[in-house]
C-alpha cells in the first residue's frame, strides 16, 4: 500500500495556493515533461466539488488516460481528487494548506496501487513510488515558483 506524503513551502496567501491547485491550466502548464492535457470534463479553468477532469499524458514513454474527481472540497483548506478510471487499481490525493508565517504549506498525501498484483506491487515500491513523487515534486516547484513571482497579480485565484 504505497503512500507518498510531501510538504511544501510557498511564500503566498492560502486562497491562493489552493485555488492554483484545483486550476486545470497550472496543472498543465507544470507538466509539461509529460505533455499531460485535459481531454475532457472540466478542460480549463478551476475544478470544483464534484467535478471531474481526464487527462491524457505519456509516462514510461506509453500514452495513459486518467480521469479523476473532486470527491472532497473545503475551501480554502482541503480538497481530495479520486480516480474513477485510468491506469491505477487505486489513486486518493489529499491535498491540504495550513496557514503559516509569510505564507502556506502545503500537504500532498497520496495513496495508490498499481494494477496488476503481486507484479504491480513490486513496480510500486521500485519504480512508481519514486516516478509520482518526482512528478508531485516538480509540480509543487513549479506551483511555488509561479506563486512566488513578485510580478504576480495578487488576490487572483486560479488566473495565470
Amino acid at each position: 500500500m504505497p503512500m507518498i506524503a510531501l510538504e511544501t513551502f510557498i511564500a503566498a496567501p492560502r486562497e491562493d495556493c489552493f485555488a492554483w491547485s484545483l486550476s486545470v491550466d497550472a496543472h498543465t502548464s507544470s507538466m509539461g515533461r509529460s505533455r499531460e492535457r485535459a481531454v475532457a470534463g472540466v478542460t480549463q479553468g478551476q475544478l470544483r466539488a464534484g467535478e471531474s477532469v481526464t487527462w491524457r499524458a505519456t509516462h514510461f514513454g506509453i500514452p495513459w488516460r486518467m480521469t479523476s474527481v473532486i470527491t472532497e472540497y473545503t475551501p480554502p483548506h482541503r480538497f481530495v481528487d479520486q480516480q474513477t478510471s485510468g491506469p491505477f487499481a487505486r489513486w486518493w490525493h489529499e491535498h491540504r494548506f495550513e496557514v503559516c508565517d509569510g505564507g502556506t504549506l502545503m500537504h500532498d498525501v497520496i495513496d495508490f496501487a498499481a494494477p496488476l498484483g503481486v507484479l504491480g506491487r513490486v513496480a510500486d515500491r521500485w519504480i512508481v513510488k519514486r516516478y509520482v513523487t518526482g512528478l508531485i515534486t516538480d509540480r509543487n516547484a513549479w506551483l511555488k515558483r509561479e506563486l512566488e513571482r513578485p510580478d504576480r497579480p495578487r488576490n487572483r485565484g486560479a488566473a495565470l
